[in-house]
């Protein structure tokens, strides 16, 4: 844990392990496959790499497209309507 990028991915993976965890409780009618929790520790772990490599440009860009994909892919957070 030496630079600013193993924090980020760390705080990343962690929120992965978090969400899936709460997700696999619903056993019913899963959202998601686990593949896409691989795609996004994959990009976690890219983005470290390159920013542990001094990359910075490149990891920041790895890092917002795996935010981007885990908003748009798994959809972390529902909005209810004021119902």
């Amino acid at each position: 844990m030496e630079t600013v990028y193993d924090w980020l991915t760390i705080g990343v993976f962690g929120f992965l392990v978090v969400l899936f965890l709460h997700r696999s409780v619903d056993v019913e009618k899963p959202k998601d496959h686990l593949w896409q929790y691989l795609l996004a520790g994959v990009g976690c772990a890219l983005a470290n790499w390159l920013g542990n490599e001094r990359l910075d440009f490149v990891a920041v860009g790895v890092l917002v497209a795996t935010l981007i994909y885990i908003y748009h892919a798994l959809r972390p957070f529902t909005f209810r309507s004021g119902k």
